[in-house]
């Protein structure tokens, strides 16, 4: 074959000026390496840098041929190689071309990550061939005698693509941190300003990489997923090395906000990435222990407790002056509870955007607690008062009460079990403290009515004892009209309630010693319930007409004579109302004087045989039956031993 001349048989690529000394041909001798890797690759991209321009001017219009030529590079390699011995000449300059079209690739791919504008496909997708081509060569010649590869390979081409690709992130992050014309000015502070431009950097040149350069680098190279690392990798060492000295409150919330809130959220779950960027494999922004001083830093500088104790103080302020709290929708109404709300709700929303730990949030809620302590003990206080003013600002605190115990069985994940149970306990004793208010002098008028009962004038009817207190009780809830209407129902509630312990109590105390009082005491207890139910459920107090049923109960156990047929009700009552107490059972064993010591044995056995069952309601009537049939029995045991006798 007619050898061409040199130029027209191949094309050659334009020499750069590379200051270097090359190996000879390995066989002849080894030599220690000049450089390290990264060494060289510095350099490499200190040309690059360098002579950017001048480069740029000598390869712009080989750009789209650089798989072209990285083939025949390939080719003459092997030729070259199959000759006995290769050329020296012809080593040397394979080893120049090869160089130059490595710097070529990494000059493309420089241009295309560091330019905000359009990529040049053609360019890049022969860039990124002839560097696959060039990667595959350096696999082939892996693995073979050190004398017989040649001293260029491994060329790296990849390996350099992804340090030039390192490079080029911290260039820019460096940058962009620095960019004061990126629009951050609304932020209040230059650590606020500097990681705000540097995460838009990031989410910008991902959102690039994905919609215009994954493409030219095919599916071989994870060029989105390379760049994802890099970024995630220069954002947290910028953003950790930010933490090393300290940071007021609000730079250390703006910092949890980016490491756990937006960018995780925003960025790397962004619509057009989410699909590509393996989150996994990235890890948190911030390492673990950065995190946690950070949210230490952040809990301690809340002063979560200063601003309640300020809302109490202001409330307490108003207590001391004696200020009548406003009326709202004809109800005296308080703040306090309303900013106390805003207060935890405040926090408790930005923790959650900043802390992705529940125990967090708790810590939170653990001050709402705190504070329902210092409140318990101020309203206590103010009860005392004898002024005519507290009782409006006493029902005003009962609306915030209620406001608050809604609140916090509101809370689901920032409240735990025992804290919930906690601040209830609390919200209890002061509602019931200011509730004391209003029905220790209600009952206090009541007592002449109490002492009326089981009496002989309210046995034989004559004293209309029931109506009177029910009249003086009216006149009373007049003075309640001003009261938010949920709370007046409840407490309603609660004097219907104590209306009927103070009944019983007086039932208790009674002594009936005839027959004839048990039925007339049976029938005004009757009477009596309908009645207090239709007051109460007139004035709007319909929850507790259970009541009535019981004090109906229990004057049919006053008017029943047999003994079987008392134990049956008595045991029947039990199931009935398992939360009461066993001395009322038998304070009514006790009224029964027409039984026998026999009979009241009997029956307080039936009420222990029933006592582990008084809470499951599944087996009340099973367990009722059963004593049914049992009280048959004994009856016709006793019947048929009377009749032996």
């Amino acid at each position: 074959m007619e050898e061409k001349p040199e130029g027209e048989g191949r094309r050659r690529l334009p020499r750069l000026k590379i200051t270097r000394r090359f190996w000879k041909n390995s066989r002849q001798q080894d030599h220690p390496a000049e450089e390290t890797e990264s060494e060289e690759t510095s350099r490499k991209f200190t040309v690059i840098e360098g002579d950017l321009e001048e480069t740029s001017r000598k390869l712009t219009n080989m750009d789209a041929e650089l798989d072209e030529t990285s083939r025949k590079l390939v080719t003459r390699e092997e030729e070259l190689f199959s000759q006995d011995p290769p050329s020296e000449e012809d080593e040397d300059q394979l080893q120049r071309d090869l160089e130059t079209l490595k710097l070529h690739i990494l000059m493309v791919v420089n241009r295309t990550f560091n330019s905000s504008s359009s990529v040049e496909p053609n360019a890049l997708k022969s860039a990124v061939a002839a560097m696959q081509l060039q990667e595959a060569q350096d696999r082939r010649w892996a693995g073979r005698p050190v004398g017989r590869v040649p001293m260029w390979r491994p060329q790296k081409c990849l390996s350099a693509h992804n340090m030039l690709l390192a490079k080029v992130v911290e260039s820019r992050l460096a940058k962009a941190a620095e960019d004061e014309l990126s629009g951050t000015d609304g932020l209040s502070s230059p650590l606020k300003r500097q990681v705000c431009r540097m995460g838009k950097r990031v989410k910008e040149d991902l959102l690039r990489v994905s919609q215009l350069v994954q493409d030219c680098y095919g599916t071989d190279v994870d060029v989105v997923n390379v760049y994802a690392g890099l970024c995630h990798g220069c954002f947290s060492a910028r953003l950790t090395q930010m933490t090393s000295a300290g940071l007021e409150a609000d730079d250390s919330a703006y910092l949890l906000f980016w490491a756990n809130c937006y960018y995780p959220q925003e960025i790397l779950e962004h619509e057009d990435l989410r699909r590509s960027i393996k989150t996994s494999c990235l890890g948190a922004l911030l390492p673990k222990e950065v995190v946690q001083d950070l949210e230490e830093q952040y809990m301690k500088r809340k002063e979560m407790d200063m601003w309640l104790h300020n809302i109490l103080h202001r409330e307490e302020d108003n207590w001391s002056k004696d200020e009548t709290p406003e009326i709202i929708d004809n109800y005296y109404f308080s703040p306090l509870a309303i900013n106390v709300i805003q207060v935890i709700d405040g926090s408790l929303k930005e923790c959650s955007s900043l802390i992705n730990d529940d125990r967090t949030s708790q810590k939170v809620t653990a001050h709402l607690e705190s504070f329902l302590g210092w409140y318990k003990k101020s309203v206590e206080k103010l009860v005392k008062r004898s002024d005519q003013s507290v009782s409006a600002m006493m029902k005003a605190h009962l609306a915030c009460e209620e406001q608050l115990r809604d609140y916090v069985r509101g809370q689901t994940g920032s409240v735990t079990a025992e804290q919930r149970h906690r601040c209830e306990d609390i919200l209890d004793a002061l509602r019931d403290s200011g509730y004391s208010r209003f029905t220790r002098p209600i009952h206090q008028q009541l007592k002449v009515y109490y002492k009326q009962l089981w009496t002989s004038g309210w046995l034989d009817g004559s004293l209309p004892v029931v109506d009177s207190l029910l009249d003086s009780l009216y006149e009373h809830l007049a003075d309640l009209a001003d009261m938010k209407p949920s709370c007046r129902q409840r407490l309603l509630c609660v004097l219907h309630e104590d209306t009927v312990v103070q009944y019983l109590k007086r039932m208790m105390k009674s002594r009936m010693k005839s027959r004839r009082q048990q039925v007339d005491g049976a029938q005004r207890m009757t009477e009596d319930a309908q009645k207090m139910n239709d007051f109460f459920s007139a004035v709007g107090c319909s929850g507790l007409l259970r009541l009535g049923t019981m004090l109906c109960n229990v004057a049919e156990i006053l008017r029943l004579h047999d003994p079987g047929s008392v134990r049956l009700e008595m045991v029947a009552f039990a199931m009935k109302f398992p939360d009461l107490s066993d001395i009322l059972l038998s304070s009514l064993l006790t009224l029964k004087s027409d039984l026998s010591a026999d009979d009241a044995r009997s029956i307080r056995r039936s009420l222990e045989e029933v006592r582990p069952f008084r809470t499951s309601t599944s087996q009340s009537s099973v367990l009722f039956s059963k004593l049914k049939v049992q009280w048959v029995s004994d009856r016709q045991a006793h019947l048929d031993k009377n009749h032996s006798d």
